[in-house]
């Protein structure tokens, strides 16, 4: 169907229902979702997907790349879009961009859930484009990944079910089936379409810190688990979205999925948090304004849920544990630090070490634990111990869950030395610290007297 055909009717339709004003305050494009009526829904079909994707490869390249994740059993290509400032590869500071990850259509009449995925990948191109500085800001440090439809043949069937009627939002491989699913598939990722989702999710974005997945039905976000009634061990980091998006931006429920709407299993959410590590939500947006004769335009019928997933994309750098050392010193058998967390999540396994310029761990600290937006003062003891040259580095997972994936960051500041000796705990060659060994030394003789002072007063008041 011509696409300007297509735009002109949908607007007579929604004319004829009051759905669009007289006065139009963007472009008609801006305003027209491009999808096909059927039956009682406006969606969006794959080869309407595909034109309107590749269009946005090739209108904006500085932005776009589009690659396929596979194919569905019938052969049809399933679309990724990864949305980026092409123009550097890192943050300004050198550190790799956040990733996020999106996928809509599990489940192909549901079609308000690629919408959204449809409609976030807009808001973030055209304002781009037209110098938001908020879009500009996220593609400059984020790079977001979105399949917009997943089930390809069962969307172009107005069809919960794939091709093999299997549902596959039931398909994944954790805790397949335990929930004695309907339509789970002969097995965990039996299908075509679920297998290649999850291999683009082990491949290319393992280190996300956000997945969402689209759906439609009931008006609620889900969050870990659905197979069990258990809250999920990131509780808190969920809780804290849920809390801070009722109280800022819309009133949507937020709930574990077992709870808040039903027991499932082999689901991508679970999947996502369980083996992937990753926060993630099933983003549930409600139809029923979606009958015959009501083509809304759908950044006015999903506006709220825009702005929902922006805030989400905005502020991924939060979900995670994000630790800064704020201080650090070192005497004879004592280290002593105290480590800031600045992000939303705890970490529970955290450990401080010194790595040699070959890359080999001289000296690991017990493990500790930093909550979430908290700090920790920390003193590890033990024999002296003598060191080269090498860095000092933190080493966690970035949430609670097991599945949490691992980073080893840089210390953000040199220690402070409060005693040297010939066989103590540090220096053993140049280059160890910053700044130089001079000025180091000034500041460990002037603590190292001021403690001797501190020591001898203490020894008097006891006598």
């Amino acid at each position: 169907m011509c696409r300007v055909a297509l735009m002109l009717g949908l607007l007579l339709l929604a004319g004829a229902s009051g759905g669009v004003s007289a006065q139009v305050s963007e472009p008609i494009v801006e305003q027209i979702w491009p999808g096909e009526p059927v039956d009682n829904h406006v969606y969006l079909t794959w080869a309407t997907l595909t034109a309107d994707v590749n269009d946005w490869s090739d209108n904006y390249p500085d932005i776009v790349d589009l690659t396929s994740a596979g194919e569905s059993e019938l052969g049809k290509d399933l679309w990724v879009v990864i949305l980026t400032d092409e123009s550097n590869e890192t943050k300004a500071d050198g550190s790799s961009k956040e990733k996020v990850y999106i996928d809509g259509g599990h489940h192909g009449n549901e079609h308000l859930g690629p919408a959204l995925a449809w409609l976030t990948a807009k808001w973030y191109m055209e304002n781009w484009e037209s110098g938001n500085e908020e879009a500009i800001q996220v593609l400059q440090n984020t790079e977001i990944h979105l399949l917009i439809i997943l089930n390809a043949d069962g969307n172009d069937l107005d069809t919960r079910w794939n091709i093999n009627q299997v549902d596959l939002n039931r398909n994944y491989d954790h805790h397949w089936n335990e929930q004695d699913e309907t339509q789970p598939g002969s097995g965990p990722f039996s299908e075509a379409e679920t297998l290649a989702n999850s291999i683009y999710m082990n491949t290319f974005v393992a280190d996300a810190d956000l997945y969402v997945t689209m759906h439609t039905g009931v008006w609620i976000m889900l969050h870990p688990w659905g197979y069990i009634p258990d809250q999920p061990v990131d509780w808190e980091l969920f809780h804290f979205i849920r809390d801070d998006v009722n109280a800022n931006i819309s009133d949507i429920p937020v709930r574990n999925a077992n709870q808040g709407l039903y027991p499932n299993s082999g689901t991508s959410r679970d999947y996502g948090y369980g083996v992937m590590g990753f926060p993630t939500f099933t983003f549930e947006t409600d139809d029923e304004q979606w009958l015959p004769g009501s083509a809304e335009p759908v950044p006015d019928r999903l506006g709220e849920e825009l702005d929902v997933m922006k805030y989400l994309i905005n502020n991924v750098w939060y979900w995670r544990a994000q630790l800064q050392v704020d201080s650090f010193e070192i005497s004879e058998d004592t280290i002593d630090i105290s480590v800031s967390n600045l992000g939303r999540a705890s970490t529970s396994n955290a450990t401080l070490q010194f790595i040699s310029p070959s890359g080999d761990v001289i000296w690991n600290s017990p493990t500790f634990t930093v909550n979430a937006t908290n700090t920790t003062l920390l003193s590890f003891t033990g024999e002296p111990l003598t060191l080269g040259e090498g860095t000092w580095n933190l080493n966690y997972q970035v949430r609670v869950i097991d599945a949490a994936r691992w980073v080893n960051e840089s210390v953000n500041l040199s220690p402070t030395i409060i005693s040297v000796e010939d066989d103590g705990f540090f220096l053993d060659g140049p280059g160890l610290f910053n700044p130089s060994t001079v000025i180091i030394s000034v500041i460990c003789l002037a603590l190292f007297e001021r403690r001797n002072k501190r020591e001898e007063r203490v020894n008097e008041e006891r006598i």
